[in-house]
């Protein structure tokens, strides 16, 4: 069984600073190289969640030890996938998803689990934490 490490709501007022601290912590075990990473793709995108989707979200992270990976889930409440290297927030913007693809192993998105009533999408992208 795969070890869910945190499990917390995405919200406006999120403090990316705490989020790093929570990472810091329940990845002591990895490599500062390795938890930069996965910290650099958490940040990227929950930072979506709170600029390009109307609602709140979920991050989800998972510790796979053999071979050592760590997944992070992001859920949020808009059906649009996200746009790679491009931003309605400006032309300065745009490269998180970018940065998400060269760092992670894999990355994709799928549609909310469960479905029914509620819309939305699951962001996830796969971290190799084994070199």
């Amino acid at each position: 069984m795969t070890p869910l490490l945190l499990d917390v709501p995405v919200a406006p007022g999120l403090s990316v600073s705490a989020l790093r601290r929570w990472l810091t912590a329940a990845l002591s075990a990895l490599g500062e190289d390795h938890l930069y990473d996965v910290q650099l793709v958490v940040t990227e995108l929950v930072t979506n969640v709170l600029d390009h989707t109307p609602g709140t979200g979920r991050l989800r992270l998972l510790h796979h030890l053999d071979p050592c990976r760590v997944v992070v889930e992001v859920d949020d409440t808009s059906p649009a996938a996200p746009v790679y290297g491009r931003s309605r927030l400006g032309e300065n913007r745009g490269r998180g998803i970018v940065v998400v693809d060269r760092i992670s192993a894999e990355w994709g998105c799928r549609p909310l689990a469960g479905g029914g009533a509620v819309s939305g999408k699951t962001v996830f992208a796969v971290v190799d934490c084994t070199g």
